[in-house]
């Protein structure tokens, strides 16, 4: 009668998770208000100045194809470049007020 072996516990690979330092702690994310103002802030230039760049290649267009192609340029601006650099921007103040506030 043969016997199979098992591996022991010290051959088998480590299940646990490897040692991942604790994110350092970063400023608190803005409020819901902040971000709908910021995100407006990006937005409303981006849409004023698009339908005046647009206007003249749709001006025969019915408007939900407009809006639908106003938008297609606008969102992806104001998520991939404005957002972002607004958001950057705003972190900096806050950090600068923090700092002052804190006297450092």
């Amino acid at each position: 009668m043969t016997t199979k072996l098992t591996p022991t516990a010290a051959a088998l690979p480590s299940t646990e998770p490897a040692h991942v330092p604790a994110p350092l702690p970063g400023p608190p994310a803005p409020s819901i208000h902040v971000r709908a103002v910021i995100t407006w802030l990006a937005i409303f230039p981006l849409v004023a100045v698009g339908m005046m760049a647009v206007a003249p290649l749709t001006e025969g267009w019915h408007p939900v194809l407009r809006a639908l192609v106003l938008t297609l340029l606008v969102v992806p601006a104001a998520v991939y470049l404005v957002l972002p650099r607004l958001f950057a921007v705003y972190g900096a103040v806050m950090r600068r007020l923090s700092s002052r506030r804190t006297g450092q």
